[in-house]
């Protein structure tokens, strides 16, 4: 027999509920004074102190009101929330469509923006509280039919597993399925129409970040080693790549070279000094584990960007290293023959393939540079996975004394996570230094650490295409969203608060296991078949 739960709310304390609010109105209050309430402008004659409490007071307000849908839809009131939050996601698509700029009179711009923004949150607060009630009014089984189920259940334990190996082959194709269909998207995004040189360079980007979680996810979601310092591996291949790429760097100046090495030559090289320096940092933090291995590693990176900083020398120390060519394409050159005396004996590929020079060419050349390069690491760690040294991570991620007790070198299996994460980022240095053409200290700095690490821990650990997913909401969004630089720290936190509190584990946590138990299997298709 079935029966419905019936829908009805838990008793709200009112007092309770108050003091969360008024709490919650002074955090943002404190927050929102010092980042946007104060705003200095010029005038004639001077600088001026432009007061914006309105904006202050509106997201106070948005803030009370989304922590009171939260507050009712822990206490089980799923009706007034969907009503409420339906209503005003319509109030502000009505007046976005119908009532002109909005109601921020200083830029309508970004009043638009936000107002799409607020609708957007609203209707999503609106859906996930139909969700939760269609879910409570679900018939569930009475006693007697809980307890046949119960039986059937205990008696049946092969059909159970092979479903759960029927519902993981199915999980597995639709990995399968997205990533071929992101693959086409990322191949044909350059050639989409409405595809400027601005979304085009942000796409670089945020494939350089995606690479960079994938390279930070062997060594944190893989083998469970907490490294707040992976910037250091990143600077370290920047830096090799600058030093034998650019015809400006000391290092050629001092052994007399013109021209500086292919970036194709220099890219294996880049990984090679960033996977030593992976190495180098295992050796002493291999007794360390959480906190203090966390801490080390962060030490470690501010090591690296203060002797990158003083050891002028060799870097240049503050000033940085200039010049650094794009990457050659079939051996001519891709950039402009502007300057004559360093490019008089080389042809350019435009000039070779009887094209007219243009920027977007070497932007497009760029992008596929660094989606080929994200594709080899995601591929790297997907196969490495099912070797031997990927399961010893895994295991080594789980506890440290049963791998130990299984014969596993805990020794060796650091030292080969560090390297192998460690070459990723310094490959995806080498990247960044071309892409910009100029390299200083002042680019690896722990924020660098910090949001390489929150992508890998917002898209779950281990998960590839979380860190896609990741890398897009914490790279791009805010990229997309320049408009809003006042903001976008403040949506930034406020983000990251809000999927730690839904999402502890990460956006896409599942993992699909690297092994499975053979007798398991085996019971499971004699079942099946008898």
């Amino acid at each position: 027999m079935a029966a419905t739960i019936p829908h009805a709310g838990r008793p709200v304390d009112r007092r309770g509920i108050l003091i969360e609010l008024g709490g919650t109105a002074l955090v943002v209050f404190a927050l929102t004074v010092s980042l946007v309430g104060f705003h200095i402008k010029d005038i004639s004659g001077g600088i001026a102190l432009d007061l914006r409490f309105v904006d202050v007071a509106s997201a106070v307000a948005i803030a009370i009101v989304v922590r009171g849908w939260l507050i009712l839809m822990r206490h089980g009131h799923h009706r007034v929330v969907a009503a409420s939050a339906a209503a005003v996601a319509a109030v502000l698509v009505v007046s976005l469509l119908f009532g002109g700029a909005g109601v921020q009179p200083w830029l309508p711009f970004k009043a638009q923006l936000l107002q799409w923004l607020l609708a957007v949150l609203s209707a999503g607060f609106a859906i996930g509280s139909a969700v939760r009630m269609a879910r409570e009014r679900r018939p569930v089984l009475s006693g007697a039919g809980a307890a046949q189920d119960g039986a059937q259940d205990g008696a049946a334990p092969d059909e159970q597993a092979a479903l759960m190996d029927r519902v993981s082959a199915q999980v597995q194709r639709n990995a399968l399925w997205i990533g071929a269909v992101l693959f086409l998207a990322a191949a044909a995004f350059p050639f989409m129409p409405g595809v400027n040189l601005q979304y085009l360079d942000i796409a670089v980007l945020v494939l350089t970040y995606i690479m960079l979680g994938w390279g930070l996810n062997i060594v944190v979601g893989l083998a469970g080693l907490l490294d707040l310092g992976y910037v250091a591996f990143y600077a370290v291949g920047a830096y090799s790549f600058a030093l034998f790429a650019s015809p400006d760097s000391p290092l050629l100046q001092d052994l007399g070279w013109t021209e500086g090495v292919s970036f194709w030559l220099c890219l294996p090289f880049a990984g090679l000094m960033a996977a030593l320096a992976g190495v180098a940092l295992g050796f002493p933090v291999l007794r360390l584990r959480g906190d203090y291995l966390a801490i080390v590693t962060l030490g470690f990176g501010e090591m690296i960007r203060v002797t990158l900083l003083n050891f002028y020398s060799l870097t240049k120390g503050p000033d940085g290293i200039s010049n650094i060519p794009p990457p050659s394409l079939l051996g001519y050159s891709t950039q402009s023959k502007m300057d004559e005396e360093t490019l008089e004996n080389t042809t350019e590929f435009h000039t070779a393939m009887g094209w007219e020079f243009d920027q977007a060419d070497t932007t497009i050349l760029l992008y596929f540079v660094i989606l080929a390069m994200a594709l080899a690491t995601n591929f790297f760690t997907v196969r490495v996975r099912k070797l031997p040294v990927g399961r010893a991570w895994e295991a080594l991620r789980e506890d440290e004394i049963a791998c130990r007790s299984l014969g596993i070198n805990p020794t060796n299996t650091k030292l080969t996570a560090f390297g192998f994460g460690a070459m990723f980022g310094g490959f995806a240095g080498s990247f960044f230094a071309t892409r910009q053409t100029f390299v200083s200290p002042e680019s690896f700095t722990f924020i660098e650490s910090a949001v390489i690490l929150a992508i890998v821990v917002l898209g779950g650990f281990g998960s590839q295409i979380g860190v896609v997913v990741a890398a897009f909401l914490l790279i791009g969004l805010p990229e997309i969203f320049r408009e809003l630089q006042e903001y976008r720290m403040l949506f930034f936190g406020g983000s990251m608060v809000l999927i730690m509190l839904w999402r502890p584990a990460g956006l896409l946590a599942h993992r699909e296991p690297t092994i499975r138990m053979h007798g398991r299997r085996a019971r499971a298709s004699t079942g099946s078949g008898g």
